[in-house]
């Protein structure tokens, strides 16, 4: 594919030359006209551009010259005479590419616009590497490396730039607002305000006010002018947390938002033009409540537009390690106590805790343990009673003897073994039943009860003992 460049010359004489000299390997792009020269750069159809110096000559200054290196999105290699020779320099010296003397030496200014092509090519590719890594990034407060939270992270990253409603339901304590913050920051909104809102922590007479603002005088008490938090998100985004505890009339009044895109503050007739992307977030079932009444079903389809529900941590409960020593980093600098590891026996607890409080639950936990904790580790001790003395639930058949992770191996083993079996062999079905994802039921499948390290060596070495008499026999030893 040859190398697009664009030429600004009037010397129809060296067009020619330069056209018959460059094809095949460059496709030369004529025009006299400047801005038609930045708008193909713009537009990305050449990869570098050509700029004739002496076209310029009429211009006291070269002003002209300069903002086209200035302004063009392409490499721009400056063609000049020795008369021209200090002001190529300049324009070099201003974000030009390189400079060539006219006439041009044909394999200098082959090798010029190879390495300005390439140049951009590596610009571009360092460009998507930073799109991608800003999208990280932005998903950096979200943690786990489970089926459930990557299917989170495939619905943040559809919906980021987009400017649809989006309802994240799930649980209390499940991170829905993390959730709304992943969606702004990965989107083209990530440098614009992020206003959170509890819907449910307002009281229900200052709601509205709240919300929209109001004028001076609008009520008892509006002794100014104020701005509500639909102005205040600008031009970023707006989290509106627990929608289900909206009454009747703000939802209504919130609906005719959705609609028009735009409000009003109490007191005002003026109206102002909605320019923030709303997200919603609830722990009630919206739709129960569209059918009890206590929900406006027009409402519901307008928010429920897109939805991405936040997943109980019991059901990605492989996530509790990462999530666990996340929150061990953050609180031990906070508290800045040298506390940097969780005693295996301890995270086996975890692990095993039903969580009914979600992650906020673990995240408390965690922070307690720091301060509870004598030396550089979290021991079992450092624990809440509730979640320190518990044990494994009795089943029927005998656990090997061993240590605590290996008997809980085993059991996780006898869990994931039986609900297979219950499940006629369908594997989905176990997992669902276990409220675990299909890929961490194959991990637990792969434990073998009593697998530990001994016995797992003492299985290599029969085997390599096995596979060497097969040789010999086979070789007639």
């Amino acid at each position: 594919m040859p190398i697009r460049v664009g030429f600004i010359s009037q010397d129809l004489r060296l067009y020619s030359i330069l056209i018959s000299v460059l094809s095949p390997e460059v496709l030369l792009l004529k025009t006299s006209e400047p801005d038609r020269a930045r708008q193909l750069a713009s537009d990305n159809k050449i990869d570098a551009l050509i700029v004739d110096i002496d076209f310029h000559s009429a211009r006291q200054d070269g002003e002209e010259a300069f903002q086209i290196v200035e302004s063009s999105g392409a490499p721009v290699i400056v063609l000049a005479g020795d008369d021209k020779r200090r002001e190529a320099l300049e324009l070099v010296e201003r974000g030009a590419y390189g400079y060539v003397r006219k006439p041009p030496i044909i394999r200098e200014l082959k090798a010029m616009l190879r390495g300005a092509f390439e140049g951009k090519s590596l610009k571009g590719e360092l460009l998507t590497v930073r799109r991608q890594l800003e999208s990280i990034a932005g998903l950096d407060q979200l943690t786990g490396s489970s089926a459930p939270m990557q299917l989170v992270y495939k619905l943040v990253r559809k919906v980021a730039s987009l400017d649809a409603t989006v309802l994240i339901t799930g649980e209390s304590g499940t991170g829905k607002e993390l959730i709304a913050r992943a969606i702004h920051n990965t989107g083209n909104r990530s440098k614009r305000p992020f206003v959170a809102v509890s819907c449910g922590a307002i009281p229900e007479t200052l709601i509205e006010a709240e919300l929209f603002g109001h004028e001076k005088g609008a009520f008892t008490g509006s002794v100014g002018v104020r701005e509500g938090y639909l102005e205040k998100a600008g031009d970023g985004t707006l989290f509106l947390d627990e929608i289900g505890e909206l009454n009747s009339l703000t939802q209504v009044k919130l609906l005719r938002v959705l609609q028009e895109r735009e409000f009003s503050r109490l007191g005002s007739s003026r109206t102002i033009p909605l320019r923030a992307r709303i997200l919603f977030a609830t722990h009630r079932d919206l739709e129960q409540m569209v059918i009890d009444g206590a929900f406006r079903q027009d409402l519901f389809y307008r928010v429920n537009v897109m939805t991405i529900s936040a997943p109980a941590l019991h059901q990605h409960s492989e996530d509790i390690p990462l999530l666990a020593h996340r929150f061990l980093r953050q609180y031990s600098e906070l508290y800045r106590k040298p506390v940097e590891n969780i005693e295996p026996e301890a995270l086996a607890l975890l692990q095993q805790h039903a969580w009914p409080g979600n992650v906020r639950e673990l995240e408390n936990v965690i922070q307690r343990a720091i301060i509870m904790a004598e030396g550089d580790s979290i021991e079992p001790s450092d624990l809440p009673e509730l979640i320190y003395e518990q044990e494994l639930p009795e089943f029927q058949g005998e656990l090997a003897a061993g240590s605590f992770e290996s008997l809980l191996r085993d059991y996780k083993f006898k869990l994931a073994s039986d609900a297979v079996q219950q499940s006629n062999g369908n594997k989905t079905l176990a997992a669902q039943s276990l409220s675990i994802s299909r890929a961490y039921l194959h991990r637990l499948l792969r434990q073998a009860p009593g697998a530990d390290s001994n016995v797992t060596k003492l299985g290599l070495a029969r085997r390599d003992t096995e596979r060497s008499s097969a040789v010999a026999l086979a070789s007639g030893g």
